[in-house]
């Protein structure tokens, strides 16, 4: 099998480095005949499609895992080319080559395809009415994805590719995130004022590959088969980035790190008090009951212990792990 990851260098793409390395060195993975290139934007250029199919063609892939994104939320209101490129066209190319070539292709897209006005948590068909450009270039990629697999043209050719759109919220990892720059900030910070009123679930990069990797791959190291289509994938629970952020500064105490700022003096605000270029959804939570539902019948307790792990387990163990290996 050859594995091609888009997005070496961003938090998810490490964290599938880190995931696949580790898998390829056990039985059976190890005495596979499974190879692994990872790209980033030194190897190809997203905004440019030859340089995409180009990639395509020469390494024949079986299974491509797109972890690489536009993610400058607000610069896309002005970069509004290249956020389409990157966040739209970019993985339509990758689910043509999927799709006529009977690949396994593996997305990953974001609440923010949501307006953010329904209450409760959202379902993956619920209607698509993105805010922002970055949104609405999100949502064009899953759009082009869907078209790519239902072409006729690409059904005909006896090689049936599949698909999975992951979309998640409020990712963090090995990279710039809002969990390390509170941190940051509480260094030299002894207030805080943080809103309150936009509401999600922290996602932990190594958590979403966990859970896509039990997905797509077999404890005999092949690909499964599985219904294509639009999952939502976020652990359990719900919280804002108040709450986030005063559960953070907490962590980072009690692991013994030295901060000027404390919970009691980080401010909660409505988001109409911390304006921004590019308006946000309030409310990001999204059901996993499809997901759930996709991952019981393979009887991967694992799977469905992580799918149900609280989002506050995974923030804590992240917070431990910065302040242990001096990161923050």
């Amino acid at each position: 099998m050859k594995i091609l990851v888009f997005g070496k260098d961003g938090q998810l793409g490490k964290a599938f480095h880190l995931a696949l390395d580790d898998y390829l060195s056990h039985p059976p993975a190890a005495n596979s005949k499974t190879s692994v290139q990872y790209v980033g934007r030194a190897q190809c250029d997203l905004a440019d499609e030859q340089s995409i199919a180009g990639l395509l063609n020469e390494f024949q892939p079986n299974l491509i895992i797109n972890a690489s994104a536009y993610t400058a939320v607000d610069k896309a209101q002005t970069e509004v080319d290249l956020a389409f490129a990157v966040n739209a066209r970019a993985p339509e190319i990758m689910a043509e080559y999927a799709a006529s070539h009977g690949a396994t292709f593996l997305h990953y897209s974001s609440d923010y395809v949501f307006d953010g006005e329904k209450y409760g948590f959202y379902l993956e068909d619920d209607i698509r009415n993105p805010l922002g450009i970055y949104g609405k270039s999100k949502a064009a990629g899953e759009e082009a994805i869907v078209r790519a697999f239902a072409k006729p043209s690409n059904q005909k050719t006896g090689k049936i590719g599949q698909y999975v759109i992951f979309r998640t919220s409020w990712v963090y990892g090995d990279g710039g995130n809002f969990i390390r720059t509170i941190l940051r900030l509480a260094k030299d910070r002894a207030e805080l004022r943080v809103i309150d009123d936009q509401y999600g679930v922290p996602t932990s990069a190594q958590w979403l590959v966990q859970i896509s990797l039990g997905l797509i791959i077999d404890q005999q190291g092949s690909l499964k088969v599985f219904p294509s289509g639009i999952y939502h994938a976020v652990p359990a629970g719900q919280t804002n980035w108040y709450e986030l952020a005063t559960f953070a500064v907490q962590t980072a105490l009690d692991a013994g790190f030295s901060l000027k700022l404390t919970p009691k003096n980080i401010d909660p605000i409505p988001a109409t008090e911390y304006p921004l270029p590019a308006p946000r959804p309030m409310n990001s939570r999204m059901s996993t009951d499809k997901l759930r539902k996709v991952l019981e019948p393979d009887g991967d307790m694992s799977k469905l212990q992580l799918l149900n792990q609280p989002w506050d387990e995974a923030v804590r163990s992240y917070v431990r792990n910065l302040v242990q290996n001096g990161l923050i």
